[in-house]
C-alpha cells in the first residue's frame, strides 16, 4: 500500500515523511499536477492506494494580484487530481482552510456552514474544494485547518522568534481570532484519513482559541522558558487596522470539531499551547 503525498517542500509534507517512511513525497519537480497527463505518467509509476494533498498557493497577499496562480494550484490542480483518484480508484486526502468562510459569523464554523470566502487564496480554495466533492465526494476526505506552524518553513512562530531577537517591541494584531495548529499534529490526522479512507469534510486545529497577539505572547513566554529567547521585549496587541493588507482576513475563523469524535477516534487534538512547546522545544534542538 503507498500514499502519495503532493508538495514535498512544505511543512504538512515533511511532518508527514517524518511519521511513516512508507510514503512517496513528490515536489513541483517531479510532478506537474496542472498536467493531467503527466500526473497519469508519474502516479502510474508508484501504483497508490491513497493519495494526500498538501499542495496549494497559499501566500494570501500575493494571491490579490496572481489570481490565476492561485486558481491553477488550489482549483484547477486539486480538479485534475480528484479525476485521477476517481479514475483509479485511490483515496484522496485534501488540505483546505478556514478561509473559506468570512470570519463575520462570531462562532465556530461548521463543517457545512456556508462558503463565505473574502479573498482570492479562499475563494480559489473553495472552488478546489467545491471540485472535489462534485468529483469523488465517496473517495475523499476534506481537512480543513489554520494558522499552521512547525519546526519547518517560513511561519508565524519562526518569524516572531527572529523578531523577538532581533527588536525591542512588537505590535501584533488582537482582532483576528482563530485556532494555531501544529503541521505535525495535522499531518497524524491527515495519515490516519489516509490509511482509514476516512470520508468527508473535517476540521483539524489544535485545541483552544487565540489571537496572533496572544499567540504571539505565548511563544515569547515559552521561548524564555526554554531559553531559547534570552530577554523579553514589548509586545503591543494592536487592531487590523492599523496594519493594513492586501487581502482581508477573517477575524473570527475558529473551526468546530465535533465530526473529529466519529471520524478520527483516539486522534483528539491537544491545546496549541502544549503543541507550541513541543515545536519550541524542536527548534531549540535544532540549533544544536
Amino acid at each position: 500500500m503507498t500514499t502519495i503525498v503532493i508538495g514535498k517542500s512544505g511543512q504538512l509534507a515533511q511532518e508527514l515523511s517524518l511519521l511513516s517512511d512508507e510514503l512517496v513525497c513528490l515536489g513541483r519537480d517531479d510532478i506537474d499536477i496542472l498536467d493531467i497527463e503527466n500526473i497519469t505518467n508519474v502516479l502510474s509509476l508508484y501504483s497508490p492506494t491513497s493519495l494526500i494533498n498538501a499542495s496549494a498557493y497559499t501566500a494570501v497577499d500575493k494571491a490579490e494580484s496572481d489570481e490565476k496562480a492561485a486558481y491553477a494550484l488550489n482549483h484547477i490542480a486539486v480538479q485534475n487530481l480528484a479525476q485521477y483518484c476517481l479514475h483509479n480508484n485511490i483515496h484522496m486526502v485534501h488540505i483546505s482552510t478556514d478561509y473559506v468562510f468570512s470570519g463575520d459569523k462570531g462562532f465556530p464554523y461548521k463543517i457545512d456552514d456556508t462558503y463565505a470566502p473574502i479573498g482570492v487564496y479562499g475563494a480559489s480554495k473553495m472552488c478546489g474544494e467545491q471540485e472535489l466533492l462534485r468529483t469523488n465526494a465517496e473517495g475523499s476526505c476534506i481537512i480543513r485547518t489554520s494558522w499552521v506552524y512547525s519546526q519547518f518553513g517560513n511561519n508565524f512562530v519562526k518569524t516572531m522568534l527572529r523578531l523577538m531577537a532581533e527588536k525591542t517591541a512588537l505590535g501584533v494584531i488582537d482582532d483576528q481570532i482563530g485556532s494555531p495548529t501544529s503541521a505535525k499534529a495535522l499531518a497524524a490526522a491527515c495519515l490516519f484519513a489516509a490509511d482509514n479512507k476516512v470520508q468527508g469534510v473535517h476540521h483539524f486545529t489544535d485545541a483552544g482559541v487565540a489571537s496572533w497577539y496572544d499567540f504571539a505572547v505565548a511563544i515569547q513566554k515559552i521561548a524564555i522558558e526554554k531559553s531559547l529567547l534570552k530577554k523579553s521585549i514589548v509586545i503591543n496587541p494592536i487592531p487590523t487596522i492599523a496594519y493594513p493588507t492586501p487581502a482581508k482576513r477573517p477575524t473570527y475563523s475558529v473551526l468546530d470539531k465535533n465530526t473529529l469524535n466519529s471520524s478520527f477516534n483516539h486522534l483528539q487534538p491537544k491545546h496549541w499551547q502544549s503543541e507550541l512547546a513541543d515545536v519550541i522545544e524542536l527548534l531549540k534542538s535544532n540549533l544544536k
